[in-house]
């Protein structure tokens, strides 16, 4: 009882304590360290860590503290996974936030100029506190669609900030390739945000298709029961749907990895095999969904298709020479991180949509204990697949 009341309360105590950790540690910062780390874009990757630091501590405590399986009453295989898990969010987080403030930081540099400097300690605190704050919170109330709620945020952030801060101003003109390729701060800010979004497209995909296994436990469970996607009973060929759908995802955030990784200019050969067969994935999951994952609904289908749709008729007008290969590229990638979003919001559908029929049908079948369809015996039947306190 008073679950959201008690995460609120609790996220105030982070949002002080972080507060004070963030202020403390900027301010040794700034009286240790070199002169040559104390330039803007130094400056304020020091600032943007020390508050990813605040914020995943705060995660880490406020999701680890409260779960039930970093025990070893039901062997060593639950509380391994729960620590990949925590592990694997706190990169989602970490990711988000320091990305997320680095471009804040940037555009008030920008609307303030030097003096912004003489409020680092200050905005430190502040933004630390924040971080804690919203971290505690959400590890309190995770679920999916947290998860997929962050994958924008830093995305957007880092693309951003690498765009602004490039010294080639005409790198539109030819792909976004040309962005990360060089040395510079804005070249490795780029290919660091593909690197860290085809990680946490990965990572989510796994609590993606973990949700799709235990809705399909419950299906052989109780067979003939009303389940998400309005279907009932056996899915024809799932472990041949689930490995495909896994291996097109797993790949596709490979893929984002690989064009960060490697450059053109010195990988040409790598870059063009990760950089041309991502939109080669991208096809074969949205075109194959249907069959993929059949307890989606018939509206998401459609906007898949309609995705690659638009995407096609965008090169076909860049070949006609209407437009540049950069536009192309960004509708792509735009388009497929609104898809993998919108995607992880159907699945989190599914969970609610899960967690409602067991209840439903405990209460009906009037068990004073839940039957347990996941594989995991230390996880609690009626809570949420990212549940903090399963």
């Amino acid at each position: 009882m008073r679950r959201h009341q008690h995460a609120e309360a609790a996220g105030l105590v982070s949002f002080l304590f972080c507060a004070i950790i963030g202020g403390v540690a900027m301010a040794l910062y700034q009286h240790t360290a070199p002169a040559i780390w104390l330039v803007s874009r130094r400056l304020f990757m020091a600032f943007s860590a020390i508050v990813a630091a605040s914020g995943v501590v705060s995660f880490i405590v406020g999701y680890a503290g409260r779960s039930r399986s970093l025990t070893l009453d039901h062997g060593w295989i639950a509380p391994l996974r729960r620590i990949i898990e925590i592990l694997a969010l706190s990169i989602v987080y970490a990711s988000t936030l320091f990305l997320t403030i680095f471009m804040v930081l940037g555009v008030v540099n920008d609307l303030m100029g030097r003096a912004f400097v003489d409020y680092m300690i200050a905005l430190c605190a502040c933004f630390s506190g924040i971080a804690g704050y919203v971290t505690f919170v959400q590890a309190s109330l995770m679920n999916a669609k947290t998860v997929a709620s962050l994958l924008p945020f830093f995305v957007v952030s880092g693309v951003s900030t690498a765009g602004m801060t490039s010294d080639d101003p005409y790198w539109y003109h030819n792909n976004f390739s040309q962005l990360g390729d060089r040395t510079t701060f804005a070249a490795s800010m780029f290919n660091w945000t593909l690197i860290m979004a085809g990680i946490c497209i990965v990572i989510i995909s796994y609590f993606a298709i973990s949700e799709l296994l235990t809705t399909y436990r419950m299906r052989r469970m109780w067979p003939g029961t009303e389940l998400p996607g309005g279907a009932t009973g056996e899915i024809g060929h799932f472990k041949a749907r689930m490995g495909a759908l896994s291996t097109l995802l797993t790949l596709s955030g490979i893929a984002f990895v690989g064009i960060g990784t490697f450059r053109y200019t010195p990988h040409p050969i790598m870059h063009n095999v990760f950089a041309r067969g991502l939109p080669g994935i991208m096809t074969m999951l949205l075109i194959g969904l249907p069959w993929l994952v059949p307890q989606l609904s018939r509206v998401m289908y459609v906007a898949s298709d309609l995705s690659i749709a638009l995407t096609g008729l965008a090169g076909v007008y860049w070949l006609m020479g209407g437009n540049t290969l950069t536009s192309v590229e960004a509708m792509a990638g735009l388009l497929f991180l609104g898809w993998f979003i919108v995607f992880s919001r159907q699945i989190a559908a599914i969970e609610a949509d899960r967690l409602l029929t067991q209840l439903m049908h405990t209460q009906t079948a009037g068990l004073s204990e839940p039957v347990e369809p996941t594989s995991d015996a230390a996880s609690p039947v009626l809570e949420s697949r990212l549940a903090a306190d399963r």
